[in-house]
């Protein structure tokens, strides 16, 4: 099948096959990172995804956005004018650069700007009809002044301030199944009245400083599906019963599987694929738009990889176009 772009308004789209329930894929083709042989961050990772979705079924149930590069002041709602300075300009020193995990480049840059607003597109495009889901995005260790843990800048924290600030929504839940901690989203959010944020994570992995989150659920080492779906679920609840969302911001993160290489959880392929339905099933039967972002996933097996991160789009297939 052939894929083609229109552009509208400064944004590209595919639209498949008509008379049925379309869900919306936001991805582009710099969104990939120059990195070194052998660094653990699979650099192709974003367009391996989108590859192997275009080669399946879903396609035809799917519209396809490109999101614009941010600029530096937009981007400024959620950092610091001089760490957001220090990224455009590859100001970044050494330390910083350790501190991030990546080398600076253009590249890196050029995509960072554009991935934040990926992740707003795809918050826009889950308001309008329900679901979304970005192919990148989740970024979740980037704070106020300083990126780490592989991000550069929090789509999140910008997704969910510019929304508010705009008055689109009132209220967003960033909802956060990576096994790492979103630290960096919770420290930016703190005290904000506008947004909860919830973490179920591993425990014992980076960040080894944990934030606090509205709400944190820590897990043990080597959880098993049916043990991390008692904690999900609990989960779910809690932050239903202490807030009352407008939209969600869902990391669906698979370093959660059993052969993740920086992850330490025992969820196998059906776990992942459980979690995924147990997620956007709860929030699309209360009637609540949701946007799925990337969030980690480490594998040497790129192909594996991708699979896993497909996971997500294909329960929201299931759910929303109902194959």
């Amino acid at each position: 099948m052939q894929i083609v772009f229109h552009e509208i308004m400064g944004t590209f789209l595919y639209t498949g096959s008509k008379g049925f329930e379309m869900i919306t894929w936001i991805t582009h083709p710099d969104y990939d990172i120059p990195l070194p042989p052998g660094h653990r961050f699979t650099p192709t990772k974003f367009s391996d995804l989108f590859s192997l979705l275009k080669k399946s079924k879903y396609v035809k149930f799917a519209t396809i956005l490109t999101p614009e590069k941010a600029d530096a002041d937009q981007v400024g709602i959620a950092h610091c004018s001089k760490y957001v300075e220090k990224i455009a300009m590859g100001s970044l020193d050494e330390r910083e650069q350790r501190r991030l995990g990546l080398q600076w480049s253009p590249a890196l840059a050029k995509r960072s700007f554009i991935a934040v607003n990926g992740s707003l597109l795809a918050a826009r495009s889950a308001l309008k009809h329900g679901v979304s889901c970005h192919l990148a995005g989740g970024t979740h260790h980037s704070h106020f002044d300083f990126g780490s843990g592989f991000c550069v800048f929090n789509d999140l924290a910008f997704a969910a301030l510019t929304l508010t600030k705009t008055k689109e929504v009132k209220n967003i839940l960033i909802f956060d199944c990576d096994v790492h901690q979103g630290d960096g989203t919770a420290r930016i959010l703190e005290n904000n009245e506008n947004t909860f944020t919830c973490s179920i994570h591993s425990s014992k992995n980076f960040p080894y400083r944990k934030a606090n989150s509205d709400l944190d659920i820590g897990l043990e080492d080597d959880l098993t599906w049916f043990a991390y779906k008692k904690q999900l679920i609990e989960g779910l609840n809690k932050c239903m019963e202490r807030f009352s969302p407008d939209l969600v911001l869902y990391v669906a993160g698979v370093d959660i599987h059993k052969n993740d290489k920086l992850g330490r959880l025992s969820i196998d392929d059906e776990g992942l694929f459980e979690r995924e339905l147990t997620v956007l099933s709860f929030f699309k039967e209360r009637g609540i738009p949701l946007a799925t972002v990337m969030g980690g996933g480490y594998s040497d097996d790129k192909n594996e990889l991708a699979e896993r991160h497909s996971t997500v789009v294909k329960a929201a297939h299931q759910l929303w176009s109902y194959i």
